[in-house]
């Protein structure tokens, strides 16, 4: 509150007149200078406040209620497309189970216009959302004019000259095109690290674990001995040599993969290559390529087929290996690469595209090769250091065609969330919350089976009896079974949020009465007895009923003799996702909310257009005609609030009670429904 009124007096004190119904934390400016004589540059500067952020054009899957930059030029023809200084902030957010784009900081946007023989007056229009980290605002519109001609570079909020504007834009980065394309294809550059660092981590210690896991394949592991005995029988320099042999091991996996992606960048560009990655991330076509990808690699894993490289380059190779010095360490390692590709390959493809589609920068795909071929080159390297370890390694068997078919399972788990990207993205239906945990519950009892030695592949020798890592590894996977079992009902398996598609999918939810996760039934009623205004396009989480229309739920709390519980939201606010995902879902909560209130949630950033009756004028004189704004500006005229998510308690008359904000501790939660409770208790 005390930020609140910090950023409004400012504005009471010497802008009266053009008082807005919230204090705005992005400020608008426009400008147009003559670019030639057939066309102007209409630059229209973004200045954020520190700590916020706007969202990028999109679009996004409409589901997700995102509150995306819109610029429209009335008055001119446009000349290309709308671009902007710099490229917006891109990362994966967990909320919203998507890749979203934000701007922070100064952004001027750029649109090129043709020029009129007569002086005019563009109208802009500027319709954009603003968050910072715990709450967003309401979808603000602002509009703006800028005269092309004899008179021109004037804004109607400021003053500023066709210099200025041109020594900001100087000052600003290299202008890059963000084009108003599908959300799968759209423009971007490379992303700043912000919240990436920990799938950073994650995407190599993978890549490690599968490096450790190629190892133990048939086609790697008996090599080890043999290429080792190479060095120990060539004498003097032995030791420096397997040194070397272990760096063309590293370059042979990393160089064509980074040279490839460099390539690209360096002739491409930065946006060209971000392009990329972008689309192989998001769009279905490369995500249902790779999941058939993982299916053929798992096929071979189970001993379907060998994908192996041609016969005579293992051949040339290997006699080249021959020839002393470096060349032959090299045409060594070249051989290893190549023998090995039958069971390596599946697992480098399977490594390079996670990494490409969880990290849409330049560098993971090539730290993940480095480190991959790094911990695959280590063992050969130490063997060779040290020889005598050899002795103690265990004898080849059946038990590396089952590493092979150990990982076929697992490639069969994980391609099936390339597929789900591909179906979420486009919403196909095909892979349902409950679907997909039904794929993967039979994938690894599957796997649980064949650990038993209850299935057997076309390679495996017999088993007679059950081996202690076996039993383990069996353990495992069966628990991992039952763990993902009350899936199918709907509990939310919060340790797999991240493969799994959202909850909204799922169709059957048990605590919900047998209802879909996604769709709440309002039994309520209004005091005339109809259904809720606007119930039909709104709807409340936990299959909760209410109202969405202040003045319907005040007159039903007063009849009800109830305190009313206002929630002030977005549908596409990710803090009131995680407030009623993470808080709201303690039964407590629920049973209170149902039991002892009357329940109103209106919606800040809704575009539904409202009934004609509801609208209403702000301030400014503006007549507002959606649901987000009129709601927006009721909360704010009344209670002061601009922020989502917010919560009030209020007495029939619209009084407040007790007041609460964005706070993922139950406790406090509780105490704020039980404080309201008691003042209104106080009242009768």
């Amino acid at each position: 509150m005390k930020k609140f009124i910090a950023l409004l007096l400012p504005l009471l004190c010497g802008m009266v007149a053009m008082a807005q119904p919230a204090p705005a934390p992005v400020k608008w400016s426009a400008t147009a200078i003559e670019a030639d004589d057939t066309t102007y540059e209409v630059r229209l500067t973004a200045t954020i406040e520190e700590g916020w952020h706007i969202y990028d054009f999109g679009p996004y899957a409409e589901d997700l209620f995102i509150s995306t930059t819109e610029i429209t030029i009335d008055g001119a023809e446009k000349v290309g497309e709308i671009t902007a200084s710099k490229a917006p902030h891109r990362a994966f957010d967990d909320v919203y189970e998507a890749e979203i784009g934000t701007w922070e900081g100064t952004v001027v946007f750029t649109q090129k216009v043709k020029a009129d023989a007569e002086p005019k007056t563009l109208a802009i229009n500027v319709y954009y959302g603003a968050c910072n980290d715990q709450s967003c605002l309401p979808p603000a519109s602002e509009d703006l004019t800028v005269k092309i001609g004899a008179a021109k570079g004037v804004s109607p909020t400021e003053e500023t000259t066709t210099e200025e504007v041109a020594d900001d834009a100087a000052a600003a980065e290299e202008i890059v095109p963000t084009t108003e394309e599908p959300a799968t294809d759209q423009t971007v550059a490379p992303v700043e690290e912000k919240k990436g660092n920990s799938s950073l981590w994650s995407t190599l210690l993978a890549a490690a674990a599968w490096a450790l896991a190629a190892l133990l394949t048939p086609c790697v592991f008996p090599m080890i001995p043999m290429t080792v005995s190479f060095f120990v029988k060539g004498g003097e320099g032995g030791k420096m040599r397997a040194l070397l042999y272990g760096v063309f091991i590293v370059a042979l996996y990393t160089l064509p993969i980074a040279a490839l992606i460099l390539i690209t960048r360096v002739v491409g560009g930065a946006t060209v290559t971000a392009d990329i990655f972008n689309w192989l991330a998001t769009h279905w076509l490369p995500n249902t390529i790779f999941f058939l990808v993982f299916m053929v690699f798992a096929a071979s894993f189970f001993g379907a087929f060998e994908i192996t490289l041609p016969n005579s380059w293992v051949n040339k190779s290997d006699q080249n290996s021959d020839r002393k010095g470096l060349l032959g360490v090299f045409f060594l390692a070249l051989t290893l690469v190549l023998v090995s590709f039958s069971c390596t390959g599946p697992i480098v493809g399977g490594a390079i595209i996670g990494a490409v589609s969880t990290n849409n920068d330049i560098w993971t795909p090539i730290l993940t090769m480095l480190v991959f071929s790094t911990v695959f080159a280590l063992p050969f390297v130490l063997f060779a250091l040290f020889p005598s370890v050899l002795q103690k390694m265990p004898k080849s068997g059946g038990w590396l065609n089952s590493v092979k078919v150990v990982l076929g399972f697992i490639e069969i788990a994980l391609g099936f969330k390339f597929l789900s990207t591909a179906d979420q993205t486009y919403h196909w239906g095909l892979l349902d919350r409950e679907i997909y945990l039904g794929i993967w519950i039979v994938v690894f009892s599957l796997l649980g089976l064949y650990l038993l030695g209850k299935l057997k592949f076309a390679h495996d020798s017999e088993v007679k009896y059950i081996s202690v890592p076996r039993l383990a590894l069996a353990i495992a996977s069966f628990t991992f079974v039952t763990y993902m079992i009350p899936g199918l009902w709907g509990a939310p398996l919060k340790k797999m949020t991240g493969y799994l598609p959202p909850m909204a999918t799922q169709d059957f939810v048990l605590t919900s009465g047998g209802t879909a996760a996604a769709v709440t039934t309002d039994d309520v009623l209004t005091v005339d007895g109809k259904a809720p205004k606007y119930s039909d396009v709104l709807h409340m989480p936990h299959g909760l009923s209410g109202f969405y229309d202040y003045e319907e739920a005040l007159a039903a709390a007063r009849k009800a003799g109830k305190p009313l519980f206002l929630d002030f939201t977005g549908l596409g606010c990710v803090n009131c996702r995680e407030m009623e995902e993470r808080v709201w879902c303690d039964s407590r909560i629920l049973e209170s909310m149902r039991e002892d209130f009357v329940l109103l949630a209106l919606f800040g950033d809704s575009r539904q257009k409202a009934a004609e009756e509801d609208w209403t004028t702000n301030a400014n004189g503006k007549v507002l005609k959606t649901i987000g704004e009129i709601n927006s500006n009721l909360v704010f005229e009344r209670y002061n609030i601009a922020a989502q998510p917010n919560y009030l308690i209020l007495d029939g008359e619209g009084n407040v009670l007790a007041s609460h904000s964005y706070d993922l501790e139950i406790e406090n939660f509780i105490d704020f429904l039980n404080r309201g409770k008691e003042a209104y208790s106080a009242l009768k």
